[in-house]
């Protein structure tokens, strides 16, 4: 499972040229899903998101989670985060996981975040989305979690 995340003063979904979902402050997350991912990964992939400090305090250090300073979330589905790049010029999609267990995945961990973070917004999965962001910092990050290596 890879989460992309993004730090946003704003950022927003729009499928067919209609905004299905949009935050102010606070992180998108572009969510991959990879073949091996189950549902036993998403209840510590919820409380790293929820509790990954990218938000500065009084100090200028980033010590806040987006939970400590009410920010918003925006989960949007991708499934090209786990695209096999690792030779010649055309991404292959081997590594990433069926569509069925993606998007099962996927609602599953839109509802768990949901349930911890009010504020929470997600977008279409398998829907042509077109996601307008404005990036704070830039402030981005990585993370994965693997089948083999359950303690991130």
């Amino acid at each position: 499972m890879i989460l992309l995340l993004q730090r946003v003063n704003s950022a927003s979904v729009s499928v067919d040229d209609n905004c299905i979902a949009a935050i102010g402050a606070g992180i998108l997350v572009l969510c991959g899903f990879e073949r091996g991912d189950d549902a036993d990964m998403l209840p510590r992939m919820c409380e790293r998101l929820l509790n990954y400090r990218l938000f500065s305090d009084t100090d200028g250090k980033m010590n806040l989670s987006v939970k400590a300073c009410a920010g918003e979330l925006l989960l949007v589905p991708q499934f090209t985060l786990a695209a096999d790049t690792g030779k010649g010029n055309r991404p292959g999609f081997s590594t990433a996981a069926a569509p069925r267990l993606g998007r099962a995945l996927f609602v599953q961990f839109v509802e768990q975040v949901q349930a911890r973070h009010a504020a929470t917004q997600c977008g279409r999965f398998g829907a042509d989305m077109q996601v307008a962001l404005v990036n704070d910092g830039p402030v981005t990050f990585w993370l994965q979690q693997s089948p083999q290596s359950p303690d991130c």
